[in-house]
């Protein structure tokens, strides 16, 4: 039987009734990851007291950075707090700004979405807009707050893709309709990062690793709604689920 590499989903720490702390994934990734992606999902609780660095890296072939409500501290990116910043996930910078790094050091396969996408760019050197619909000529980014989840994950602005990169070869389009659901992006890219896709109003939106020997494709919307039907998110999961799957063959042989 062939084994499914195994990819390591990002989890949000939550509370449940505002007492009982929690580590989760939404349900969405892990219908990504499984069906489309092809892999096992593997919800990793995101905090240097219960996780290592080096023991996620022997444990899984690879990772998706997921979304979530807190953003990454600013002092990672040598500025200070503010409110307009919003909250805060500590634990989840310790764990996913240095497993970025090996990850692009080692070329194990990682896809980054929404925070994921901020991650990339902060772990390898770049900077945060805290909150882009407050620049000049940039529209508002986040979700409809009140409306369903499928309002809130509906196509809501184009992405137009640099002519023959990446992007544009694996969607077979030079720009595409995507959801849109965060506050904060890029300000600077970080000097490895090539911003290969944006908005409208100029926003980054899809990015990869310059010269990383392994996946390294991250996107500002949410690609794992309705993964498995859209015709821009079957094909981005699908790459990674093979990269995760070449990652995995390459340190598992097979046994004679």
């Amino acid at each position: 039987m062939t084994r499914r590499p195994i990819i390591g989903i990002i989890g949000n720490a939550h509370s449940i009734n505002d007492r009982y702390p929690v580590h989760c994934g939404g349900d969405m990734n892990s219908c990504a990851v499984a069906h489309v992606a092809g892999a096992v999902p593997l919800i990793i609780p995101a905090d240097p007291r219960f996780v290592s660095v080096g023991e996620l890296l022997d444990i899984c072939d690879g990772f998706l950075l997921t979304g979530g409500r807190p953003n990454v501290h600013p002092q990672e990116y040598g500025e200070v707090a503010t409110p307009a910043h919003g909250a805060f996930d500590r634990a989840r910078d310790a764990i996913t700004l240095p497993l970025i790094r090996e990850c692009v050091a080692r070329g194990q396969p990682f896809m980054g979405i929404c925070r994921g996408f901020q991650e990339v760019n902060v772990a390898m050197g770049g900077t945060l807009h805290p909150e882009i619909r407050d620049l000049p000529g940039r529209m508002n980014h986040r979700m409809p707050p009140d409306a369903t989840l499928e309002e809130q994950f509906a196509l809501r602005h184009r992405v137009h893709f640099t002519p023959g990169g990446v992007f544009a070869r694996l969607l077979g389009a030079d720009s595409v309709m995507t959801n849109t659901l965060h506050g904060q992006g890029i300000k600077e890219p970080a000097p490895r990062i090539v911003i290969e896709g944006r908005a409208e109003d100029d926003t980054p939106e899809a990015i990869l690793v310059k010269d990383a020997p392994g996946f390294t494709l991250s996107v500002q919307w949410h690609p794992e709604w309705n993964a498995a039907d859209d015709p821009v998110s079957r094909p981005l999961f699908a790459a990674f689920g093979r990269a995760a799957a070449e990652w995995s063959r390459s340190r598992r042989p097979l046994a004679a």
